[in-house]
């Protein structure tokens, strides 16, 4: 019961690995023991808030998901880089041609300077 309610708290929170297609999830998950959801928010806590590898164990630790910071380093050097290149590709959609730069206006002496 305690499992299902946190596979459903991890699952409707926005999750990395969930981008990739049904066929890809499973070949990108294939042989692990925890569930694709509580692996990609670990590799995702890991890698947006900077935290250390013991620091995501203890996070997951209070939701009730034991797992060693040995496991959270392999999943995050393994699944870390497919989890960037998927949002690398994400935001390449979303770059434009347009940029905007502020003015700066610098009073010296009294008098308005354009740098």
């Amino acid at each position: 019961m305690l499992q299902q309610t946190l596979l459903g708290v991890l699952s409707s929170s926005r999750q990395i690995g969930q981008t990739a297609g049904v066929e890809d999830a499973k070949q990108l998950y294939h042989g692990y023991r925890f569930h694709p959801t509580i692996i990609s928010h670990a590799v995702w806590l890991y890698h947006r808030f900077c935290l250390s590898l013991r620091d995501v164990e203890d996070l997951l630790a209070e939701r009730g998901i034991t797992v060693s910071y040995e496991s959270i380093r392999h999943w995050c050097n393994r699944l870390g880089l497919e989890y960037a290149r998927k949002l690398k590709k994400k935001r390449l959609g979303r770059l434009s041609d347009t940029w905007y730069l502020d003015e700066v206006f610098i009073k010296i002496r009294g008098e308005t300077v354009f740098p």
